[in-house]
């Protein structure tokens, strides 16, 4: 069994991840299409968390021949070669991300690219949420899973607002103060943080928080696995979402939604919304079998190829140079100041930019698409 509304929410996902991360100018960007400074939540922020919440969901799916009967009774040859597709696959995720990092360091470090490394991203996050969740629901019962979720986001709260950073004071949430921040310069070391820290966004303790976001999404797929598809579930989603969004705000009074620090409330919050939009996803493709979002399901259907080709791209165009001396500026650089800002100005020609971009990477995979070109991890 396909969920065609998990393609379809994947591609809501990449295509806006895209359209967020490449515009013509960082300079001149609607708010609507910007992160939070620090504590809060804007649409952009909720993304990164949508991706985690599609990997959880699609679990139940992608590891149901090994759930279906009892992994614990299998042979230790059989466990070890279920542990080696998902090894695999976490490393293949990470590796590609770090892939990109490498790129980025050799252009602007030159020989010095190796000391200066950042370690951690997107794509790594995801590998490592993955591998932890999957490791967690072949061993667990989902009543223990759903108690570890619980464990995991009250100790992070916890440790997070009662707990000083050697060197602080508790509660100190601030970009080099927290805990998240401690671990990444302890264990990862600073100049392999990004921007040489001294903090990740993407660091090694939030992603254990990061981990509960998949852990919803695997909770909504296996339930929505085993129901038949019916408009009720859509409003059961509903309710489930709304719930979750009053929740994480309340929650949020007193630990602040933060998506750099991927805090407990935020992981309630962002998981409402999630639900929402898989809600409508779900009503429109699966119930009342809508086909005009199509566009959006052949983006779901290659989302790494598409992240991966549209960050090199984008790295492309930014370290290549055009011009002499003084003039010399990127290829990006060039092409906004000299088309599309003067197509539509300072703010709409940067959106312009990141709306041309998305329509290149359209049609690339509508190619792709029609040729059943799938890139798979």
């Amino acid at each position: 069994m396909r969920l065609k509304s998990l393609d379809v929410f994947r591609g809501i996902a990449i295509a806006t991840m895209v359209l967020v991360n490449n515009p013509g100018s960082w300079e001149y960007i609607y708010p609507v299409l910007e992160h939070a400074k620090w504590h809060g939540c804007t649409p952009t922020d909720l993304i990164f968390p949508f991706f985690l919440f599609i990997v959880g969901a699609a679990m139940p799916f992608s590891l149901s021949p090994y759930l279906a009967t009892n992994f614990q009774g299998r042979s230790s040859l059989a466990a070890s070669r279920i542990y080696g597709k998902i090894f695999k696959r976490a490393l293949i995720l990470f590796l590609l991300g770090l892939g990109l990092n490498l790129y980025s360091a050799i252009a602007t470090q030159g020989d010095l690219f190796l000391a200066n490394l950042r370690i951690m991203g997107v794509l790594q996050r995801i590998a490592l949420a993955y591998l932890i969740g999957a490791i967690a629901i072949l061993n667990l019962s989902k009543k223990q899973l759903y108690l570890c979720s619980g464990l995991i986001l009250i100790a992070y709260w916890l440790l997070m607002q009662f707990i000083p950073v050697p060197g602080s004071v508790a509660g100190d949430l601030s970009e080099a103060g927290n805990w998240g921040a401690y671990i990444d310069r302890l264990i990862l070391t600073e100049p392999h943080l990004l921007k040489g820290g001294p903090f990740d966004p993407e660091g090694l303790l939030g992603t254990l928080p990061a981990t509960v976001t998949l852990f919803i999404g695997y909770f909504t797929g296996d339930w929505l696995k085993n129901r038949p598809i019916d408009a009720g579930n859509s409003i059961n989603l509903v309710m489930a979402g709304l719930c979750l969004i009053i929740i994480g705000y309340g929650w949020g009074l007193i630990f602040p939604l933060n998506k750099p620090l991927w805090t407990s409330s935020y992981v309630i919050y962002t998981g409402g919304w999630a639900l929402l939009t898989l809600a409508a996803c779900y009503e429109l493709v699966e119930v009342r079998q809508q086909r005009w979002l199509w566009p959006l399901e052949i983006m779901g259907l290659n989302a790494i190829f598409l992240f991966v080709g549209s960050g090199l791209l984008a790295r492309l165009m930014l370290f290549t140079k055009i011009g002499t001396g003084e003039n010399t500026v990127s290829i990006k650089t060039w092409l906004y100041e000299n088309i599309f800002q003067y197509l539509g100005g300072p703010t709409n020609g940067s959106l312009i930019f990141a709306l041309v971009n998305l329509g290149i990477w359209w049609l690339i995979l509508y190619f792709m698409y029609r040729r059943q070109w799938f890139f798979k991890v």
